[in-house]
């Protein structure tokens, strides 16, 4: 059974979609969602814990070997990857039965965990296969699922967000594919492995300078990086809040990985960053990126719409360390990978706990919750100021290695940059909390109640985790440093 986990973490969810149908009440929907998630999670450990050890464990489906099969690739990256997506999508779903019955409507609750579960296979799919095209369906198949799980609120407005996310996403996808194909004509492989070795004798070719420039715009897209970003804000503000929750924390990093992958593993970081001028060009957008966002953001009504931009911005900081190109660059990309994943998650299921009480989000909704609701308006403090930076958080611990490592390459003017780009966070961090501490409720409202234990749990979890690992931050450097040197071919 052991040797099968690769296939099994991305198998066990597929199936059990379906199977939700034959269970109708959401109560045990959940329960069921929840358990296969966690067995997902398990499997996730299980593996990193093997790959650490032993290398990259290499799965044939139905034993034909790459590159007439398709074969499952888990190595220190995708294994780290497969950890955040199992890890968040366990924990948001602690919230989800009772964050989904004030958001979705009894008859689409089911649909909820049956869309879910979709969205986490094609996550974890994309992660775990070696195969270009598979990387492909996979994302068809998270993407797909996420645009009916957007719409599924309450809200109008979230079919409007959904819709705008298709058409960005289904043109994301479509450069992607077009790549694929490019590569397919050149080389006559999709094994990620073959293409390594093929694509290097083809490079100069304009073919192959089409399908990277096809695939690092749909890419762009999916991840959303300045100025591709204008899906992003909607679709996160008007989706339900446990769908929000779960795709700050997971979707974006899939893309990020996907750029990571297909630059430093398949096209090669010469080709990338010294044939084409990929390294000043990222190097701009993502700071440009860091400030357009960071200004939205302040100046946002609606605190879903503040956390959205504040996504954008925290995306410019991973794409500026993955242009660094180096160990300490690439290793700093990948602390913030997870890091803002645990950041993001307690902040959007904070936002659901008070979309649950008060059923609003709006900034001046906020008035006077500090009083009303200590222990979500406490998480949403701390997830702010990890936000920020603030020693003692995992985010401090992101900034440090990013700054670190521009200085190291000698990019005083981009590590100067980094750090004023987190002086915004503070602004609207800032305007939260005012809200919540020092103005008056609303005259004539009824106080709100606190959040019940079934949000509380999972936000302080993750409220916990963001202080725990920004003190201990062994398990996090460790991994991110080997997957860094993995994929850069050094030896540790």
């Amino acid at each position: 059974m052991l040797t099968h986990l690769p296939a099994l973490q991305v198998l066990i969810p597929l199936m059990a979609a379906p199977l939700c149908l034959f269970l109708r009440r959401p109560h045990l929907v959940w329960m069921f969602t929840l358990i296969v998630s966690g067995l997902a999670f398990l499997i996730s450990v299980a593996l990193l814990q093997q790959v650490m050890v032993s290398g990259p464990i290499i799965y044939e489906m139905g034993g034909w070997s790459g590159p007439w099969g398709i074969e499952y690739r888990i190595d220190r990256l995708s294994a780290f990857l497969s950890l955040i997506i199992t890890a968040m999508s366990t924990v948001v779903l602690i919230a989800a039965q009772t964050s989904i019955d004030k958001e979705i409507p009894k008859n689409r609750q089911i649909y909820f965990y049956i869309l879910f579960l979709f969205a986490l296979t094609g996550l974890l799919g994309i992660v775990s296969t070696g195969d270009v095209f598979n990387v492909f369906v996979f994302l068809e198949i998270s993407s797909l699922s996420t645009y009916a799980l957007i719409a599924l609120g309450k809200d109008r407005r979230a079919l409007w967000a959904a819709y705008q996310y298709l058409i960005m996403g289904t043109i994301g996808a479509t450069f992607i594919l077009i790549s694929i194909g490019l590569m397919y004509q050149m080389t006559g492989t999709l094994n990620m492995a073959d293409l390594a070795v093929l694509l290097p004798e083809v490079a100069q070719t304009r073919t192959i300078f089409a399908a990277f420039a096809f695939f690092v715009v749909g890419v762009c897209l999916k991840l959303a990086l300045f100025p591709l970003h204008l899906w992003l804000p909607n679709a996160y503000a008007y989706a339900p809040s446990i769908v929000t929750a779960f795709l700050a924390a997971t979707a974006t990093k899939v893309a990020v990985y996907l750029l990571i992958r297909f630059t430093y593993s398949i096209f090669g970081i010469s080709f990338s960053f010294t044939t084409l001028p990929l390294q000043t060009l990222f190097v701009v957008l993502g700071l440009v990126g860091v400030f357009v966002a960071s200004t939205a953001a302040v100046y946002q009504k609606n605190v879903k719409h503040v956390f959205a931009y504040s996504s954008v911005a925290q995306v410019g900081y991973m794409i500026v360390g993955f242009s660094i190109g180096t160990t300490a660059g690439l290793m700093a990309t990948l602390l913030h990978l997870f890091n803002h994943a645990l950041m993001k998650g307690a902040l959007f299921l904070a936002l659901g706990a008070v979309m649950y009480r008060i059923g609003s989000v709006q900034l001046s909704s906020f008035n006077g919750l500090g009083r009303q609701m200590p222990f979500t308006m406490a998480a949403i403090v701390a997830g702010g100021l990890s936000l920020i930076g603030v020693p003692l958080t995992v985010g401090f611990v992101s900034k440090w290695y990013l700054v670190m490592a521009s200085i190291e390459n000698g990019w005083w003017p981009v590590a100067v940059l980094i750090l004023l780009g987190s002086l915004f966070a503070i602004v609207y961090v800032w305007r939260i909390i005012e809200a919540a501490y020092f103005k008056d409720p609303v005259a004539g409202k009824e106080p709100a109640k606190e959040a019940p234990l079934a949000f509380l749990i999972p936000i302080w979890l993750l409220v916990g985790a963001n202080i725990y690992f920004g003190i201990d931050t062994r398990l996090s450097i460790q991994v991110a440093q080997a997957a860094a040197h993995s994929l850069l071919g050094i030896s540790p």
